[in-house]
């Protein structure tokens, strides 16, 4: 009698754990990939007007520790500018999701085919653009300015992680 008990409670156990999941997914909204999205949200990640914000607190934080000359300026112009986000771009790689629904699925998949491969191509002529801008800043820097520049910037490519350090008193300043 014992052996066929506790199969039972377990499974008992397990259906009670699966109602809760099922109705925590049910109150989400729509929009709601998963509860990390709504606190996500709720820091303004998702704005544009934050991130923006944020951008710019970060580059005045780099541009200071850098301490520019006034020649160094308008490539430091150039530069800041080519690293500005990209919300059209963005808007518009939402808005060409719209007319999916209408579609049947076999010209929906070969939509959305058609569609990554042009958002990748954006994306490398971005990360191409970004890239030139860079080098051509870098160029401008003195032997300290660049050691400055790739301690503040090298979390991008992948030493801190993504939540590793983000400008502390004792970190790089990110950008």
């Amino acid at each position: 009698m014992k052996s066929v008990f506790k199969p039972v409670l377990l499974a008992a156990l397990l259906a009670t754990a699966g109602v809760g999941a099922f109705s925590q997914i049910q109150a989400m909204g729509e929009g709601d990939a998963c509860p990390g999205h709504a606190v996500y949200e709720r820091m303004g990640h998702k704005d544009p007007a934050w991130r923006q914000a944020r951008m710019e607190k970060r580059a005045a934080e780099i541009k200071a520790a850098l301490k520019l000359s006034p020649p160094q300026e308008g490539a430091w112009a150039s530069f800041a500018a080519a690293m500005k986000p990209l919300a059209d771009l963005r808007t518009r790689h939402q808005s060409d999701r719209a007319g999916l629904a209408t579609l049947p699925t076999p010209a929906r998949i070969d939509k959305v085919k058609a569609l990554h491969t042009q958002h990748a191509q954006e994306r490398m002529a971005v990360i191409d653009q970004r890239g030139e801008a860079t080098k051509a800043f870098y160029a401008t820097l003195t032997v300290e300015q660049k050691k400055v520049f790739d301690d503040s910037t090298l979390h991008h490519f992948g030493r801190a992680g993504r939540h590793g350090g983000h400008g502390s008193a004792n970190g790089p300043i990110k950008l």
